[in-house]
């Protein structure tokens, strides 16, 4: 699958940031991951630290599918409100999966702080507003939900919004916990310390299949090479789609912009925090550490990626008349725009696990607006699988669920 357009800003701000060798030869690990994206990199981070001998495969250069067209807004936040996953799952696993996703956050920045290079990570609040009145009783279900779940929010009135804020809502919550990093640079730099421990990672290498002898599988690659494992990892994302019997997934074209540096010192706007609205499909904003501006969001179903790609030019113009609404005074020139495909549940959460219809193997498919932090509870769950302890997020996230 085309995952994304040809020009996303990651790629080009941060250029080739590894090199990784093809697999030219048959080779043995104990766990084989498929898919060096950022998921597969927060996989095999995990499995060496703890010792386990590890290989990563790729098709493409490693970072070079959906983890180089992310937005990397990370929050705790999952698309369905915790109000309504109440509702969907029951109170208990709702809460969670929240108060999980809200601890991954700070995981990755302990994480980060061990590695060579911070990845442009940086804790920040979030806004999560609403311009219709209509949404006011949702919202205020929503905030009582956090509180109830321990978890740090502010609420804003239409009044508070503008004390803050350049345009006019009528309400939001803030919310202290969240962050933003370089989805890219933090793939390579964990596949490299990696290296350093118990993994080997090779790209432009395709599993082409694999088979169960006993208690280990047998996978072949489109270079004509075997590698012996215990067990596979696929980490391979809104393409794993296809080889699954459940159909856990449905397809969507997401659209981003990038500006040019906008001047000054200080935050750009109030603590620089995420931004995103309470709609279906929401806006999203954040900046970068050179004072760039991304906008997300004008999301439409996935059919093909020439048709994705060729909506880049009139989403474009939407995204910038919608920020230009919020933010008249801030001048915006687009420096990169890209198209991306992702993927949506109809709850909300990832899927992490074994699937019966693929022995010793398991999928770390984390689906949604905040996929990384899904990632990096994935890949604590594959540690724990691996090393025969029990994970407390592994029911939450189960297939057959």
């Amino acid at each position: 699958m085309d995952l994304r357009s040809a020009h996303p800003y990651w790629l080009l701000k941060n250029g080739l940031q590894g090199s990784y060798p093809a697999l030219e030869r048959d080779a043995r690990c104990e766990v084989l991951v498929v898919g060096g994206g950022i998921t597969g990199a927060l996989v095999a981070y995990h499995l060496a630290e703890a010792g386990v001998s590890t290989m990563v495969l790729d098709r493409r250069d490693i970072g070079w599918g959906s983890t180089a067209a992310s937005t990397a807004l990370l929050q705790y936040e999952i698309d369905t409100p915790l109000h309504e996953l109440e509702a969907k799952l029951g109170r208990d696993h709702a809460v969670r999966s929240y108060q999980a996703c809200r601890d991954a956050i700070y995981k990755i920045q302990t994480l980060v702080s061990n590695l060579d290079d911070d990845c442009g990570f940086k804790t920040k609040p979030s806004l999560y507003y609403s311009g219709l009145k209509r949404d006011l009783p949702g919202m205020k279900k929503e905030f009582a939900a956090r509180r109830r779940a321990g978890i740090a929010v502010e609420w804003w009135s239409s009044r508070q919004v503008t004390e803050h804020m350049p345009f006019k809502k009528s309400c939001a919550i803030y919310s202290r916990d969240g962050a933003q990093v370089d989805a890219y640079r933090l793939t390579h730099t964990l596949l490299q310390a990696a290296c350093q421990k118990a993994a080997r990672v090779h790209d432009r290498t395709g599993l082409t299949g694999y088979e169960v002898q006993g208690n280990k599988v047998i996978a072949t690659t489109d270079r004509g090479t075997t590698i012996r494992a215990r067990h596979i990892v696929f980490a391979t994302g809104y393409e794993a789609q296809g080889d699954l019997d459940q159909k856990v997934v449905s397809l969507h074209s997401s659209f981003a912009l990038v500006s040019e540096p906008i001047a000054g010192r200080g935050p750009i706007w109030h603590e620089d925090c995420l931004i995103w609205e309470h709609a279906d499909p929401y806006l999203y904003l954040r900046t970068t550490a050179d004072r760039r501006i991304i906008i997300g969001g004008e999301d439409e179903d996935f059919r093909d990626a020439d048709r994705r790609d060729s909506l880049i030019e009139s989403k474009s113009a939407t995204l910038l008349r919608k920020f230009q609404h919020l933010f008249p005074d801030i001048p915006f020139e687009v420096a990169f725009a890209w198209a991306g495909t992702f993927g949506e549940t109809k709850d909300g959460l990832p899927y992490i696990g074994q699937t019966p219809e693929f022995p010793r193997a398991s999928f770390t498919l984390g689906f949604g607006g905040n996929g990384i932090i899904y990632s990096l509870i994935a890949a604590e769950i594959m540690r724990d699988e691996i090393l025969g302890k029990k994970n407390e997020h592994a029911e939450l996230f189960r297939f057959g669920r």
